[in-house]
């Protein structure tokens, strides 16, 4: 499991007991005091991807394969919003101060988005256009991955409040736009020779 930022420091000795599976983060808490969003120094996440592209951070978003068996051709991703994510981990932690044994859960939207939607919808909520190519599949891509979260909504009536993709992009593009630095723990985000991040 894993846990962005300050949130992820105070709770994860709490959730030892509970696992979840995280599918596709994206976007930013708004209320806490330092700002959570998902960021590695190498990345391979589509959303975060496209966003550093219309930053300029990136000379281009590779669409790999568009022969998938979608209605467009490409693949298909469920993405949760990082405050529905967090929402469900302190409804887990909830439970369990209930004393209920702790479980295991899928999260996400039970919506895929295909990649080329994604591209479509960060054009338009950045304001930006950025090239994008088309590939080849990469090794072992499946067509969907799409989340079930049926047993948490059962069990411990957890609904995603943020699930639309308008949404998850246009709160990521605000953190992503806002952090140039990542984290501001020293690892470069900035672009340098090439449009290639260091």
């Amino acid at each position: 499991m894993v846990i962005y930022g300050a949130l992820g420091l105070s709770l994860a000795a709490a959730l030892q007991g509970l696992n979840k599976r995280r599918w596709f983060v994206a976007g930013m808490i708004l209320v806490l005091v330092a700002s959570l969003d998902e960021w590695r120094q190498t990345e391979t996440h589509l959303i975060p991807l496209v966003l550093q592209a219309a930053l300029g951070l990136r000379p281009k978003v590779t669409i790999f394969g568009t022969d998938y068996p979608t209605p467009d051709g490409t693949c298909v991703r469920d993405y949760i919003h990082v405050t529905d994510l967090t929402a469900a981990h302190v409804l887990a932690l909830r439970t369990l101060e209930g004393g209920l044994p702790p479980g295991v859960y899928n999260l996400g939207n039970e919506r895929g988005y295909p990649v080329r939607e994604v591209v479509e919808v960060a054009r338009r909520v950045t304001g930006r256009d950025f090239p994008v190519m088309e590939g080849d599949r990469r090794p072992g891509d499946p067509a969907v991955l799409v989340a079930s979260s049926r047993r948490i909504r059962e069990e411990l009536g957890w609904r995603p409040r943020c699930g639309d993709l308008e949404t998850i992009l246009r709160t990521a593009w605000e953190w992503h736009r806002r952090h140039l630095e990542g984290y501001g723990d020293g690892t470069c985000y900035l672009p340098v020779a090439g449009g290639r991040l260091s």
